[in-house]
């Protein structure tokens, strides 16, 4: 039995006419954080929108929990137990902050079982419960987005750029929160900031061109200048 809640072997995406995915491999280790490294357009967001069968790969294959998932609907994947948390905090700007964690239900009840989970990561949301979620700063809202994803019983979250445009106080916060929900589910995230991401994560994938050059424990990555800055331009 693999010890990685997921494996993604050799999948090649197309978007269009565009060959965006060109044999990328991830895998991650159940109860632990991975971050997908990389330069801007290098395919990381399609990665991840590979996985959850949005942009779906014409080959290789995805393994989830011991199950194939390719060639499922997004719908399906994600009732198997994979919550997608997309760039740019994809809310519902017009409902309410409650509204918003219980349309992200698969069964009725989930939100009353999480919500002491999720108010205490996101103490914010609590004191918010009644405001559109368009009213709310962008930090709030990206609490919202990752908090939606709590709401059902997800074994995998994917969450992309969760730190993106958000101020260094707020970061940290993120940081403390995905840390924390760790302990429960095993998370694959894309980040862009690198002090960021070797914070966070103990395994990494760097993603070049829409391959997968590399990827190992984030503790020998901190350590390997060469392979950093050949990859992701960080001095």
């Amino acid at each position: 039995m693999s010890d990685n809640i997921l494996e993604v072997n050799g999948i090649h995406t197309f978007i269009g006419g565009f060959h965006i995915l060109e044999g990328v491999s991830v895998n991650v280790p159940t109860g632990a954080i991975t971050v997908l490294l990389g330069r801007n357009g290098a395919g990381k967001t399609t990665t991840l929108r590979s996985i959850i069968g949005i942009t779906p790969p014409s080959e290789g294959s995805i393994i989830f929990n011991g199950t194939k998932v390719n060639g499922k609907s997004s719908n399906a994947i994600a009732q198997m137990g994979i919550g997608f948390v997309p760039e740019h905090r994809a809310i519902f700007r017009e409902l309410t902050v409650y509204e918003n964690l219980q349309i992200a239900e698969r069964k009725r009840g989930d939100l009353a079982r999480k919500s002491d989970f999720i108010f205490e990561l996101f103490p914010d949301l609590k004191r918010l419960i009644t405001l559109p979620g368009g009213s709310l700063s962008g930090g709030q809202q990206q609490m919202l987005a990752v908090a939606r994803a709590l709401v059902p019983d997800n074994r995998l979250l994917l969450i992309d750029e969760p730190s993106e445009g958000l101020a260094p106080v707020i970061i940290e916060h993120m940081i403390r929160a995905i840390e924390r929900l760790s302990a429960d589910v095993s998370v694959l995230l894309v980040e862009q900031n690198f002090r960021v991401a070797s914070k966070l994560a103990q395994h990494y994938v760097i993603i070049e061109e829409g391959r997968s050059p590399a990827q190992g424990l984030m503790s020998d990555l901190v350590h390997n200048e060469a392979l950093i800055q050949r990859y992701l331009g960080v001095a």
